[in-house]
């Protein structure tokens, strides 16, 4: 019974019946926030992240792809939501955890001296362009590596072979001038 509600549902949603999207939403909002909670094991997050995919549906109109059984597939997007959303906050740690390398042990906490700021932007000058244009991308303007392929119209290995060398670089740097940015 559940399943012939939910193609009829749909079928009156693929008519413009605003009505039948009220209808979905209702019906799975709670247990897709649930799932979500399940992963991301903040409330107000997984709340979030169901009502953009809601948003979606309606304003990307991709209710009109679905057939028949919707529940699966509104599980599996949030599932996959979440997922993303928990590779992107692990990104986000592991750039944090780069920065604490150029702040040489320092507690992130504390104000970082004028003369760090400077230093790197000393060493970021010392690289070559591609180098020094991939780690600013990536770093200091928080995109990720597909999209900083795209603006340097170079592959994603490129990328990643570029932001490798250049930290290695940077450190160098660093560690050679330690005496004279302290």
């Amino acid at each position: 019974m559940n399943q012939k509600v939910d193609s009829e549902l749909l079928l009156r949603l693929k008519e413009g019946d605003i009505n039948a999207y009220d209808a979905i939403f209702l019906k799975y909002f709670k247990l897709l926030c649930l799932n979500a909670y399940f992963f991301l094991k903040d409330e107000q997050e997984a709340k979030d992240l169901v009502q953009v995919f809601f948003m979606e549906i309606w304003e990307k109109k991709l209710y009109m792809k679905l057939e028949g059984e919707i529940r699966g597939y509104l599980y599996r997007s949030v599932q996959n939501r979440c997922l993303n959303k928990l590779r992107q906050l692990e990104s986000v740690q592991q750039k944090s955890e780069l920065y604490t390398v150029f702040n040489a042990g320092e507690s992130v906490e504390e104000p970082l001296p004028e003369t760090i700021f400077q230093s790197l932007d000393e060493a970021l000058g010392q690289l070559p362009a591609q180098r020094r244009e991939a780690i600013q991308i990536v770093y200091l303007h928080n995109k990720k590596y597909q999209e900083a392929a795209d603006v340097m119209g170079i592959s994603i290995n490129s990328v990643k072979t570029h932001l490798k060398i250049g930290l290695k670089n940077l450190r160098e740097y660093i560690n050679k001038n330690k005496n004279r940015l302290t």
